[in-house]
């Protein structure tokens, strides 16, 4: 909440904030990115990337994007940067290795 800079939310929000953290999380594993331990600077990166994602969905919630014009939407090139990283990075178990 602090990152998407939300003081509360009202109760009819937080099983919507709550399934948009649920949605980033699903999307990051479907994205080949499986979830550090904690405490380390690979987590710090996947948190800040599950972050993007719900304060994207969160300020995009209900608006109409256009393909031109003032809606037109941008991606953000600071997380798609860290994605591919975490994802070109992504440990590779014993079993994918042939030993």
């Amino acid at each position: 909440m602090a990152y998407c800079r939300i003081d509360e939310l009202s109760p009819e929000e937080e099983p919507v904030f709550e399934g948009m953290i649920q949605a980033a999380i699903s999307y990051m594993k479907g994205a080949g990115v499986s979830e550090p331990e904690a405490g380390t600077p690979r987590r710090r990166q996947y948190d800040l990337c599950v972050n993007a994602l719900v304060l994207d969905a969160w300020d995009r919630r209900g608006a109409a994007v256009q393909a031109q014009g003032s809606y037109a939407a941008v991606e953000n090139r600071a997380f798609r940067q860290m994605l591919n990283q975490l994802k070109l990075t992504e440990p590779v178990s014993k079993l994918d290795t042939g030993e």
